[in-house]
């Protein structure tokens, strides 16, 4: 097996762990929400009337529920794509776009990745603090993405070896409407 497709399926399964770890993270969510509606709604003596943090702490939660997610919806072809005028273009043509779209996508991320990097270094530096229920640096919830970022960067790069290797024509990972 060469190199490369060792060095692809070991980042398939860092992938998917993390789609897990994006799983359990929404389970997490759901049970803080739950707990927060019911302490509101059950009023037990002795209990606190809700979680103060709950919405606070969801908003956080659902953003790195999407940054876990984000990489490997891309590796199974079922981030969004709209691929309806790749389908009746000649399978060569249909090919360079694929090759365009994904040149595009990696110097997206790559530009998100030094953005989101130099916020994060910004807001460490400035010691800027986010004031909300909870009190919190606010690079703290800024860290996530260029780590998300690098990650989609890493996978654009093997989904340009993946389409180099194949067929030439447009992708069929992804649901078309064509």
């Amino acid at each position: 097996m060469p190199v490369v497709d060792r060095l692809s399926a070991l980042w398939g399964r860092l992938l998917a762990a993390l789609a897990l770890l994006g799983c359990l993270l929404l389970l997490l969510m759901m049970l803080i929400i739950v707990c927060d509606v019911a302490l509101r709604n059950l009023a037990i003596a002795g209990w606190p009337l809700g979680l103060a943090w709950s919405n606070e702490v969801s908003e956080w939660l659902l953003l790195l529920v999407t940054l876990c997610v984000a990489p490997w919806l891309l590796r199974q072809g079922q981030h969004i794509r709209v691929d309806i005028l790749l389908q009746p273009l000649p399978p060569l043509w249909a090919w360079w776009l694929e090759w365009l779209g994904d040149l595009l996508g990696l110097l997206t991320c790559l530009v998100l990745m030094w953005v989101s990097a130099r916020a994060v270094f910004a807001s460490m530096t400035s010691g800027a603090l986010s004031i909300k229920t909870l009190v919190t640096p606010e690079w703290w919830s800024l860290a996530p993405l260029p780590v998300a970022f690098a990650l989609l960067s890493i996978e654009m790069l093997f989904r340009m070896h993946r389409l180099w290797r194949g067929e030439r024509g447009p992708r069929h990972d992804a649901v078309s409407s064509a």
